[in-house]
């Protein structure tokens, strides 16, 4: 089964993502991931992935594209995978049915983990990261056992200058203009499913498999 999670920043798409191909015993697909794992491999296309990073550019479509094509070529990913993070724009979407269809395989569902801003606001304003370790801390669901100071190896914890609340507002303004759109296209499609991301993390991994479990009855 292939599935698609949206979401804006700050929905828990990345923790579900994780939960659902392990349910589905599917791999987890992330662009960063890849492109993380490319420049570590020191492949070529990695080389190429690194300059657009290091330069401080995005990452062109038809490079991201290959990157995403090498790793659906895998044997684990012939049979279904979890996308977290992609597509982004129609565009994206387009090429990725091209890439599914012309290996005979389809999109079964894309689910939006719909969750209000202000929601998203004091979930990401609230996050703390260790300096040393990098674990994550919330300082209202899971607050350190001593505050500012990590749990697993006494490091500092600070919080990201993107995480402030105004930073966060514009990633959700970016979000709306350049993503959202992508739940219009999804739902002309037949593909789209939303569920209430604002529920507890157990509710919304119900909720998703149930979505899921209603694609493979009616085969859409």
């Amino acid at each position: 089964m292939f599935v698609i999670l949206l979401g804006p920043p700050g929905a828990g798409k990345g923790t579900q993502a994780d939960l659902l191909a392990a349910r589905l015993g599917v791999p987890k697909i992330s662009t960063g991931d890849l492109f993380r794992e490319e420049i570590g491999r020191g492949s070529p296309l990695g080389d190429e992935v690194a300059q657009f990073i290091n330069a401080g550019q995005l990452v062109p479509d038809a490079t991201t594209l290959r990157v995403l094509e090498e790793r659906l070529g895998r044997p684990d990913a012939r049979g279904g995978a979890v996308f977290d993070g992609f597509p982004r724009t129609i565009g994206q979407a387009e090429a990725l049915d091209g890439l599914l269809t012309g290996s005979g395989r389809h999109l079964e569902r894309v689910i939006d983990i719909d969750v209000p801003t202000e929601e998203i606001v004091q979930r990401v304003a609230g996050r703390l990261i260790c300096r040393r370790c990098h674990a994550t801390y919330h300082e209202l669901f899971a607050p350190p056992k001593v505050p500012g100071i990590c749990d697993r190896c006494g490091g500092e914890l600070y919080r990201r200058p993107d995480d402030q609340p105004e930073a966060i507002r514009t990633r959700l303004r970016v979000y709306a203009e350049q993503t959202a759109p992508l739940i219009d296209y999804y739902r002309q499609h037949g593909l789209l499913v939303s569920v209430d991301g604002a529920k507890p993390r157990d509710e919304v991994t119900t909720a998703l498999l149930a979505a899921l479990d209603g694609a493979a009855r009616t085969g859409s």
